[in-house]
């Protein structure tokens, strides 16, 4: 048995079980790719301490015999795989495909997205219609195969949106069935865990039901897909992240309070999803969203590779009795 007490708000490191108090984060990122799969090494996971007007902050193994965690949810899109770079690769094959030239670019071809400017686009604007509407509108409605001038009224450009995002989507899923994506290090086993432990699971994702559907039978198995105790996706809310909408309606069908759901999520709108259903989650962060702050998170990870269900139990437990 252990106990560790930490005093005022700092980082931790948590490897499996243990922590250990240290007073500033230095993070360096190596980073190997294989065909579409990232894998991402940080020296070590930050835990963000829940508020300072908590003078003490106590986890034990022994700390609580209840068991507050009864529903895990995960977010798809940077949670369950790293999916960024796929995204813009999909979007700017589509641009190409469609001859997308925005009046106000100095590039003699096609629209194309770079990774910084994707990065800061999808930190700024959740979904991807509302990603290519508010470009248009910053930068100029475009010409393309499909109109040789801009569109000028709302419908022509309703149909450019949703023919580029039909579009890409469909690339997308190439993308995803090609076999080359993996699922995020740690994702399956935590899974296997929370399922075994007779939690209740569920899959939530602003991205549209059929990529996420075809993103959970390639990367976590049908058998696991089937499993689920619930699944939304974009279409079946009216409102997307950082709307809580998707949240609440999780906890209805799930049948859990929401004090006793615990989300994974990799971005500070996914977050403010959570939070604001009241529910409590932890961040396993990419690259394009590490600098995001995530101050209302109870956990802040690089991955999933060492963290385990009873590391998630605790944490809740510790939330819940400090509420």
């Amino acid at each position: 048995m252990w106990r560790r007490t930490v005093s005022g708000v700092g980082l931790v490191d948590m490897a499996s079980s243990t922590l250990a108090l240290t007073l500033s984060l230095s993070t360096t990122t190596t980073t190997s790719t294989t065909s579409y799969s990232y894998q991402h090494r940080f020296p070590c996971p930050r835990i963000k301490l829940f508020s300072s007007k908590h003078r003490s902050f106590s986890v034990s193994a022994s700390a609580s015999t209840s068991n507050s965690l009864q529903a895990l949810i995960f977010d798809c899109d940077g949670v369950i795989l790293e999916s960024e770079h796929l995204h813009r690769q999909a979007y700017n094959d589509a641009f190409v495909h469609f001859n997308v030239r925005c009046p106000s670019s100095s590039s003699p071809g096609p629209l194309n997205w770079d990774v910084q400017f994707y990065d800061e686009l999808q930190n700024l604007i959740g979904g991807g219609k509302p990603k290519m509407r508010w470009y248009f509108k910053e930068h100029g409605w475009p010409t393309s195969t499909l109109f040789q001038t801009p569109p000028t009224n709302d419908e022509d450009r309703a149909k450019l949106i949703d023919t580029l995002q039909d579009w890409k989507t469909e690339r997308y899923k190439e993308i995803i069935k090609s076999g080359t994506v993996k699922p995020r290090p740690g994702v399956l086993r935590l899974m296997d865990e929370a399922r075994d432990a007779g939690k209740k699971l569920a899959v939530c994702s602003a991205a549209t039901k059929s990529s996420v559907i075809l993103c959970l039978e390639n990367l976590i198995g049908i058998e696991r897909f089937q499993g689920l105790d619930c699944f939304l996706a974009g279409d079946d809310v009216k409102e997307k992240k950082p709307d809580p909408s998707i949240y609440v309606t999780a906890s209805k069908k799930l049948g859990i309070s929401e004090k006793d759901c615990l989300v994974v999520e990799d971005s500070v709108i996914g977050l403010q999803a959570a939070t604001q259903a009241g529910m409590s989650c932890v961040v396993t962060y990419t690259p394009s969203t590490a600098e995001q702050d995530f101050k209302e998170a109870i956990a802040i990870y690089p991955d999933l590779s060492n963290v385990r269900l009873k590391d998630l139990e605790l944490l809740l437990q510790d939330v819940v009795a400090a509420k």
